[in-house]
Order: C-alpha cells, then sequence, then structure tokens
C-alpha cells in the first residue's frame, strides 16, 4: 500500500511538471515552469518525497528496467566494446595482471557452468571426439611431447615439484608408512 502512495506521489509530481510545461505561452510557460519546478523540488525534499524516491530507486524491477532501457548506457557499452578506443582500452586492461585476475574470477563461475553444460552436451562431446582422433593434430601433439622445450618445461615442473615443502612431507609420509608396512610383514613372517 505505501508502495502504491509512494508512485503516485511521484507521479503526481512529473504530471505536475508535464502539464506545466505545455503551455503555448512562452512568458507565462516560463513562469509557471518555475514555480512548477519549485513546487516538485520542495514536494521531494519532504520525508515523504525522500522517501518515495528511496523506495522507488531501491525496487529490483526498476533498477534493471532503467539499466536495460537507458539507451546511453546500452551505447555506451556497445562504442566501449567495438570501437577501435574499447579495443585499446581492453587491450592495456589485460595487461595489468590485477584486472585480469579479477576478471578471470569474476568470469569463472559462468564459465564453469558452460562447460559443464558442453561436456553434457553429445554434439559437443562427439566435435571433440572428433578434433582428437584428427591425424595431423595427433601428430603435432606427439612432436609437441618429444621437443626439448617441452621435455625442458616437464624438467622444472618436476623438479619444482619435488622441493615443494608440501609435497615432501607427502612422500615422507608414505615412505614411513611403506616402512612401517615392511616392518610389521617381517614381524609376522618371524
Amino acid at each position: 500500500m505505501a508502495k502504491k502512495a509512494t508512485l503516485a506521489l511521484l507521479f503526481t509530481c512529473f504530471f505536475i511538471l508535464l502539464t506545466a510545461c505545455s503551455t503555448q505561452d512562452s512568458g507565462s510557460a516560463n513562469i509557471e515552469y518555475e514555480e512548477t519546478k519549485k513546487m516538485i523540488v520542495d514536494i521531494l525534499k519532504t520525508e515523504d518525497g525522500k522517501k518515495a524516491l528511496k523506495e522507488v530507486l531501491s525496487d529490483d524491477e526498476f533498477k534493471a528496467q532503467l539499466a536495460i532501457d537507458n539507451t546511453v548506457v546500452t551505447d555506451s557499452i556497445q562504442a566501449t566494446l567495438v570501437s577501435d578506443k574499447g579495443k585499446e582500452f581492453w587491450k592495456k586492461a589485460f595487461e595489468d595482471p590485477e584486472f585480469a585476475q579479477s576478471f578471470a574470477t569474476s568470469m569463472e563461475e559462468g564459465n564453469q557452468k558452460l562447460m559443464k553444460s558442453l561436456m553434457n552436451d553429445p554434439e559437443y562431446r562427439k566435435k571433440i571426439i572428433e578434433l582428437l582422433h584428427d591425424p595431423d593434430l595427433e601428430k603435432e601433439l606427439a612432436d609437441l611431447l618429444k621437443g626439448n622445450e617441452y621435455r625442458e618445461h616437464l624438467k622444472s615442473v618436476i623438479s619444482e615439484t619435488l622441493e615443494s615443502p608440501l609435497y615432501q612431507a607427502k612422500i615422507q609420509e608414505i615412505l614411513l608408512k611403506a616402512a612401517s608396512e615392511q616392518e610389521k610383514k617381517k614381524e609376522e613372517s618371524e
């Protein structure tokens, strides 16, 4: 009920403003416009006016329509994404590691959902299997895996893994467990 009263108050203000602006006599129209403007500003400054504005501006449906219907926002986004200046902006933005990380993080959940839905899509899976069975791709992958650059990379990854304290702790745990099992077997056999 309060929402209806709030909307009625706002519509009344806008109706008065529109009515005052539509007067034909330019001299009296200017005076009426100024009076109407002052009246609307006074109404909006009251507690009821402030409350009405807050309610309308906090309404999720209103915000969504305002953002979607606003041609300035739409045009700005389109210009930013498509124009040469927009391309330069995005190129520079993604050179910043913090921006790239926050962008990737914000997209992560959506990308995961997309990948999961694609994995369940039979047509997509069929195309992936066809791609992986392509003789040219198999040859390229084999050549890549045999290359010195890949071997050096693999060597450095293995070295880093072995030097990791977390991995060393796991290896130590596995070795101690294996040693205790060997000891138990030895005691059982004696």
